[in-house]
């Protein structure tokens, strides 16, 4: 099967610094990967547009959007928390960013590919409404969970986060909302970052119940993703039933990766890949948006990278 790919060499230019781990290489570290592994022949460029600024108001309040923007004017600079710094072009990344996701949406909404593989800078689950953290300034994968409801009018979008972080600012866009269900698998949060996506966090109000937090104990392995794949997520989701499923792709959980514990294989990210595939195949006729989170080993990031995107073009 034919898989989207949008990149482009703009998002290198969102500059963290010297020695920040959510650098420009990672992306050129998949580019290499994709290149060695034969993917690059095969994947269907995609150009992406950036958004206008208004894109982002349904997920971020005009504000947040407005001093990111200014702050970039002033960069060198740290948005709101220390971890996330900003160059000049920072703002311009990441409304490309956010924009190669909204191009993504169409091009599957309109037929022109199935599956779609977003490798793009700055990451964004951690972006709240109102507050960058996490190395995240705007949340992408909750602009297009977002736009697919009432841009195209879906009933039912699945959002599936397997970074080893919690999605904190993905889960609190939808938490009170039932048309998007939030799936997060990640490292216990009493032992990492951002401390939230605890099992009891399900929703609220109207939402409550399409919340589905999975924390995995720091050293889990291949097999302990298995089972918590096939006893809690994907009966969760075949049980929702989605018409389109969004995939907040980080790579963090790899044994390698120096910001966590768990200790995955790439052979991992091509069963759940492969899975959550069978399941769109099933629920919403193959469409999968797939969107790059972290990863910061460059040599595991690349691996698992061709992993994920071999499991997405398999039949």
């Amino acid at each position: 099967m034919a898989v989207g790919w949008i990149y482009h060499d703009d998002f290198l230019k969102h500059d963290t610094g010297p020695g920040h781990p959510e650098r420009p290489r990672r992306l050129q570290a998949i580019v290499a990967a994709f290149e060695k592994a034969g993917l690059d022949r095969e994947l269907v460029r995609i150009e992406p547009r950036a958004c206008e600024p208004r894109s982002l108001y349904r997920i971020h309040t005009p504000g947040h959007v407005q001093r990111i923007e200014a702050l970039c004017r002033q960069a060198p600079a740290l948005a709101d928390s220390g971890d996330t710094p900003v160059s000049r072009e920072s703002y311009a990344t990441a409304l490309l960013a956010t924009g190669g996701v909204l191009t993504a949406v169409e091009a599957i909404m309109s037929g022109r590919a199935t599956r779609i593989f977003c490798t793009h800078r700055p990451p964004g689950h951690h972006a709240e409404r109102d507050r960058a953290m996490g190395f995240c300034l705007f949340n992408h994968v909750a602009v297009a969970a977002d736009y697919l409801t009432h841009a195209h009018h879906l009933q039912r979008v699945a959002v599936v986060d397997f970074d080893v972080h919690h999605g904190n600012g993905t889960q609190h866009s939808f938490e009170e909302r039932a048309d998007v269900l939030f799936i997060s698998i990640h490292q216990d949060p009493r032992t990492l970052y951002p401390g939230t996506g605890f099992t009891h966090e399900i929703g609220r109000g109207p939402g409550e119940g399409f919340t589905l937090n999975v924390p995995m104990p720091p050293g889990s392995v291949d097999d302990d993703y298995r089972r918590a794949f096939d006893e809690k997520i994907l009966p969760r989701l075949e049980e929702y039933r989605p018409q389109a499923l969004l995939i907040s792709a980080g790579f963090d959980a790899m044994a390698e990766d120096p910001l966590a514990a768990v200790e995955l294989t790439e052979h991992a990210f091509d069963w759940m890949t492969r899975r959550l595939a069978e399941l769109a195949e099933r629920h919403c006729d193959g469409r999968i948006l797939s969107v790059l989170e972290g990863g910061y080993d460059l040599a595991a990031l690349g691996r698992s990278a061709v992993a994920h995107v071999a499991a997405l073009a398999a039949e």
